[in-house]
């Protein structure tokens, strides 16, 4: 008979649970932003300002690797959508 010992379960489960914790502070409005699409400087500001936001928003959880991807997608997702304004006809 074969003995096996799985370690690290208790941090992986504690980096799941701020991992909901994260994903639940996201969870909502993250900011409120006003730019202008056809200008550069404010979509680049508008992005950064968004980025700023969600990264105050998951602070508490900035060393958690499963938060900071978390973030990471979210990030992408807003700015894209920032992007797509910008290229829609007014």
């Amino acid at each position: 008979m074969i003995s096996v010992k799985i370690t690290g379960l208790d941090k992986f489960q504690r980096q799941l649970e701020e991992a909901q914790r994260g994903l639940e502070s996201l969870n909502g409005t993250i900011a409120t932003l006003k730019f202008n699409p056809g200008d550069p400087t404010s979509v680049r500001g508008a992005i950064q300002q968004m980025e700023s936001a969600v990264d105050a928003k998951i602070s508490s959880y900035s060393g958690n690797p499963l938060v900071a991807k978390i973030a990471e997608v979210t990030k992408r997702n807003f700015r894209q959508r920032i992007l797509a304004r910008a290229k829609a006809p007014a």
